[in-house]
């Protein structure tokens, strides 16, 4: 998948971006025509100091469509395992209202094979 991630204010080392890579790479296992992807890092600042909350949003591309999470965490790696989580059912959901469009009789056969048993 083609990726950008833009880190807003701070620079990224490059363990955060594989690990951000490699997690948004293991999508293509619920849906393979994922055209492009950014990734948009920020850190809150919040009212102390010493915590500072990090947001992650993310943006996949896909023919017909985009998808978006946008989550806060105390670090960028926690938060990207909930978007992750987030983007899955987003897969899932997009997925099955495709092969739906394409398919639309299998329902009724799945429903009419059901009634005959």
């Amino acid at each position: 998948m083609k990726l950008q991630v833009h880190s807003i204010h701070f620079d990224a080392d490059m363990k955060l971006l594989e690990f951000i890579q490699s997690k948004l790479n293991k999508l293509d296992m619920f849906y393979d025509r994922i055209t492009g992807g950014e990734v948009f890092l920020k850190v809150d600042k919040g009212d102390t100091k010493k915590v500072r909350s990090k947001m992650l949003e993310v943006k996949i591309s896909l023919p017909g469509a985009t998808l978006f999470v946008k989550e806060t965490a105390s670090s960028f790696e926690e938060a990207m395992d909930i978007a992750i989580e987030a983007l899955k059912v987003q897969l899932k959901k997009f997925k099955d209202r495709v092969q739906e469009k394409l398919n639309p009789t299998r329902d009724v056969l799945t429903m009419s094979m059901a009634m005959e048993s």
